[in-house]
This record gives C-alpha cells, sequence and structure tokens, in this order.
C-alpha cells in the first residue's frame, strides 16, 4: 500500500508530512510526499523553487515527476534540503513542480494518482495559510499554498484538506481560523515529534519547529522570521483539522484565479494583483541585499553579549521562545551561521535550548 501526501508548503511540510503519516499510519505502508524544492535565502540563495533542471541524480516516477533520492545534489549555486531529507525521512520524496503553473502540478498529481493508485491521499498545510483570501495583512507566502490548492481541487481523486499547527505559520490569526476548521484528525505528542528524529536541529523550517515543539510542551510567544512575528505557542498548536477542500478553494481567491496557469510567472502576475506582492519579489530584493553580507568571525564573548541585549529585548515584548533563524537575523548574521550559532548558544547556555526552539533566558 501507498499513501500520498501533497505538502503544500515546501521541505518544512514535508517534514511534518513524516510525522504525521507515523502518528496516523505508522509503519503499515510508506507514503510518497510530493513537496516543492522552495528554501529558505539562507539554504537556496536563488530565489523561488527549484525545478528538476536544478538538479543531478533525481529519479524518474512518471513522465512529469521525479524522485529526490539520498544522493541527488542541486546544481550549484541552487541549494535544496530534498537530498538530505530524503537520507532521513523513511519515505519517497517527489518533487513539486511549479514551473508550468496549476497546471502542472495538477499533471503531476494525476500521473501520480494512476501509477500509485494510492490508500489515500492528503493535502498538509501546517499553520493554514492555505485557508487565508488573500488580503490579509499579515500574509507572506500565499503562492505555494495557492499552487497546490488550485491543482488538488481539479484532481479526479478523493483529496483530504488538513491543517496542521493552526496559526504557526503566523499568516492567519487562530481566531480567524478556527471556524474555518473541522473535524479534529490528531493532536501530535512528544511521542510523535520523536518519529522525525533530529531533522529539525538542521533544517530551517520555523512552523514546523513551532509544530514539534508544541507538540512536546513548549507553551509561551515565539518570535520568528526577520521581521520578529510573534506566534502564540499554545494548546492549539499541535492539533490537526480537517478542512473541506472546495470550501478551502472557495475562500481562497488566488488559488481559484491560477487554476489555468501554465506557467509560474503567470501565477506569480496573479499574486501581485490579488495579493498585492509576490513572495518571490521578496526573495529576489532579500537576496541582493544579503549578497553583500559576509559571515563575520563568532566570537562567544561578542555573541553572547548581543544574545543578552536582544533577549532583554524580546522579554518586554511578552516573548518567551525564538527560533534559530531569528536569533541569526536578529544578529545580523549571516545566514550561512546559523548552525555554527546554533552549537555555540547551545553549548554556552544548554538549558535554554527547548529543542527545537531556543527559550528566552530570564
Amino acid at each position: 500500500m501507498t499513501r500520498l501526501i501533497v505538502a503544500a508548503g515546501g521541505g518544512g511540510d514535508a517534514v511534518a508530512a513524516s510525522m504525521l503519516h507515523a502518528a496516523l499510519y505508522g509503519n503499515e505502508d510508506q507514503a510518497v510526499i510530493l513537496t516543492y524544492a522552495w528554501d529558505r535565502l539562507l539554504i537556496d540563495p536563488l530565489p523561488g523553487p527549484r525545478g528538476a533542471n536544478s538538479f543531478t541524480g533525481l529519479e524518474p516516477v512518471t513522465q512529469s515527476v521525479w524522485s529526490v533520492p539520498a544522493e541527488a545534489q542541486p546544481i550549484a549555486p541552487a541549494g535544496s534540503t530534498l537530498p538530505r531529507l530524503a537520507a532521513e525521512l523513511p519515505h519517497t520524496l517527489a518533487l513539486l513542480d511549479p514551473h508550468h503553473g496549476a497546471e502542472g502540478i495538477t499533471r503531476q498529481l494525476e500521473e501520480l494518482v494512476s501509477h500509485l493508485a494510492p490508500t489515500s491521499i492528503d493535502l498538509l498545510d501546517v499553520g493554514g495559510d492555505i485557508l487565508t483570501q488573500g488580503d490579509e495583512s499579515t500574509l507572506k507566502s500565499p503562492l505555494a499554498d495557492a499552487l497546490t490548492l488550485a491543482a488538488c481541487c481539479q484532481v479526479n481523486a478523493p483529496i483530504r484538506l488538513l491543517v496542521a499547527g493552526p496559526g504557526l505559520d503566523g499568516e492567519i490569526s487562530p481566531d480567524d481560523l478556527r471556524p474555518l476548521l473541522g473535524a479534529l484528525v490528531h493532536t501530535f505528542t512528544a511521542e510523535d515529534a520523536e518519529a522525525i528524529g533530529s531533522i529539525l536541529e538542521w533544517h530551517p523550517s520555523e512552523a514546523t519547529a513551532m509544530l514539534a515543539a508544541t507538540a512536546r510542551g513548549a507553551r509561551g510567544i515565539c518570535e520568528v522570521r526577520d521581521a520578529g512575528l510573534p506566534v502564540a505557542l499554545t494548546d492549539e498548536g499541535p492539533t490537526v483539522h480537517e478542512v473541506d477542500l472546495d470550501d478551502a478553494v472557495s475562500r481562497n481567491n488566488l488559488a481559484r484565479a491560477i487554476m489555468t496557469t501554465a506557467a509560474l510567472d503567470e501565477a506569480e502576475a496573479y499574486s501581485r494583483e490579488i495579493c498585492g506582492f509576490s513572495e518571490i519579489d521578496y526573495e529576489r530584493n532579500k537576496a541582493a541585499w544579503l549578497k553583500d553580507q559576509l559571515p563575520v568571525p563568532l566570537t562567544p564573548e561578542d555573541v553572547l553579549s548581543q544574545l543578552d541585549r536582544f533577549q532583554a529585548d524580546a522579554r518586554t515584548r511578552g516573548i518567551t521562545h525564538t527560533t534559530f533563524r531569528h536569533i541569526t537575523e536578529a544578529l545580523n548574521l549571516n545566514g550561512s551561521q546559523r548552525n555554527e550559532l546554533r552549537r555555540l548558544l547551545i553549548h554556552s547556555r544548554p538549558d535554554q535550548y527547548d529543542a527545537p526552539l531556543w527559550k528566552i533566558g530570564a
């Protein structure tokens, strides 16, 4: 038996998909996780998602679907977490390629459904921004979710939409999400989080990190992203809810607009028109700025002094936790130094490591 899970938002959602599979289906079968190669700039310095032509070592599954084995490599200067995820997750990762718009993703899904005859198909979104309308002031990355939603609703197969960690992506508030959520499917536990091992020690996903942290009992307010967005860590954090797929499409204006798009540029133009921006434009602008930001030596004394000032300010905002990505940006360090900074902080102050988050010191 094979189950198909479509990870709406990329590598972080793929990690959550593996956690979900273990929780709901155990070891009875394996999954094919269809996911974007769309990493943050600290992993991939090129804006936007990667397609099959950005890798070596991919393996054909169908005419338009390629799997990403552990041996695959992104072609420099591109970067990707997918090969390492393939090495550490017990499932097949398949590349979700949006370069041919929603029509291309629909074709990929139809080919996979025909080829695999999956026992079930789940579309998983961590946070719930797949349910946004497109005009929310907190919305940051609508395009990836809208593309997967637009494609899934056109496939002639039963697809269950699941939202994990309502509000954890910081793009739609839990209060706005609550009326949209259907039946509770599962509440992740600390044991569930163990199913993904140490992946979140190196993978930069913030939403999935908070999902795992809340499953392990973390509660408070976590500051994330470069802008320092506060996200509440509550008992709702580790929950997974079913949402009616048709209702989601009716609500998501961008998904409806891009259903017949045949190119990513075309879908991006709709995002600018409907949402007022494109997240790829944001990545383009940020990539140009980061090009001039060079790594600096991490001196423990200097880093810890800066950390103390950051934490003092954070406490005045009521912040209890943060991510290593946010600390890296808050300390104006190069994104490539995230792992080195993480090791330094955990070694220096191990009591503040509330895996996989950083707990703000008193």
